[in-house]
């Protein structure tokens, strides 16, 4: 038996639920995991509130990441003792995810965890830092250096929009770190490496088709009419990351700053994302990420305390990372 959490439906309404099972609870898959660590992304929010329709099976055991040690294998390149992390392809959501000791999934959506992290450490990148760097080789295969100039991140505080700061300040790039927060959230991006903080309310301001240009690149986590902004603003040959729509999933933009600035507009997906890309991804954040993100942004809690992390993840009270020890 072990320790989970389990979400049922309820007359409709989703119910949590801490819990044992048994292995043979656990569903299908090659790779039978211990958890050591998993964490809360603001899917796990909408999931285990039921604010969002994130769930497509009950009962489930929420949770779309998590770090651990393989105890049984039918997948040859994975043996028992061996570290793995796993994130996306919609574990947490339609199948069993990590919030739970253990787990059972395909090899296939499993990562063999790279030298040089922890388990602990992994899950402090997790989901949002996996998406971060991918926006970081996104922008770089665009062709943006830290020459190029200054990049914005929106939704700095969150988790993609921390692990983005670290990362670009730690290549060398300038970063500005777009906050609905600045006075409680300025200090920690700026210890992060944010050269400077932008209120959110700057950007809320209905765009034009072209504005001032600002920006040599943007990770966005926003959308709406943040994103629509910033596309006025980029610099002739920029380029944006655009990865969340925490704002919303509407664009009311123009065609105006792709055609007359020659900016792009890269979207980037960490939940189908391929192994190659993965493996390219985990590896860079294991050589980039400075020793001193570890200790600046994360916060730990048991499994007890997940569904009240949840409903303030939700309400956008929780700044960084947090993970869950199992």
């Amino acid at each position: 038996m072990f320790k989970a959490l389990l979400l049922e439906n309820q007359d409709g309404k989703t119910v949590p639920t801490l819990t044992r099972l048994a292995e043979s609870q656990l569903p299908e898959g090659e790779v039978r995991v211990a958890v050591t660590y998993s964490s809360i992304n603001y899917k796990d929010g909408l999931a285990i509130t039921g604010k969002g329709k994130i769930v497509r099976q009950w009962p489930l055991v929420p949770g779309i990441d998590f770090a651990g040690t393989v105890l049984e294998s039918a997948d040859s390149r994975y043996q028992p003792g061996d570290k793995v992390v796993l994130t996306g392809w919609g574990v947490g959501e339609g199948h069993w995810g990590g919030m739970a000791e253990q787990a059972r999934v395909k090899g296939d959506w499993l990562v063999p965890l790279p030298a040089g992290l922890d388990e602990r450490q992994a899950m402090c990148i997790g989901t949002a830092g996996l998406t971060a760097m991918l926006c970081v080789l996104a922008l770089e295969e665009a062709g943006i250096t830290p020459e190029s100039g200054e990049v914005l991140v929106t939704g700095a505080a969150g988790g993609v929009g921390s692990t983005s700061v670290a990362l670009l300040a730690a290549l060398g790039y300038q970063v500005a770190a777009l906050t609905g927060r600045p006075e409680e959230q300025g200090a920690m991006l700026t210890a992060l490496g944010a050269s400077r903080i932008v209120p959110r309310s700057e950007l809320l301001v209905p765009a034009k088709p072209l504005e001032k240009q600002l920006w040599a690149a943007a990770i966005d986590t926003v959308g709406s009419q943040v994103l629509a902004k910033l596309l006025a603003q980029m610099n002739y040959g920029g380029a944006v990351a655009a990865c969340g729509l925490a704002g919303g999933f509407d664009l009311p933009t123009s065609v105006m700053p792709f055609i007359l600035r020659n900016v792009r507009l890269q979207g980037v997906d960490s939940v189908l994302c391929p192994l190659a890309r993965r493996q390219l991804a985990w590896q860079r954040l294991a050589q980039d990420l400075p020793a001193s993100f570890f200790a600046q942004v994360v916060t730990e809690i048991g499994l007890e305390q997940v569904v009240a992390a949840a409903e303030a993840i939700t309400l956008g009270q929780i700044a960084g990372r947090t993970l869950v020890k199992l």
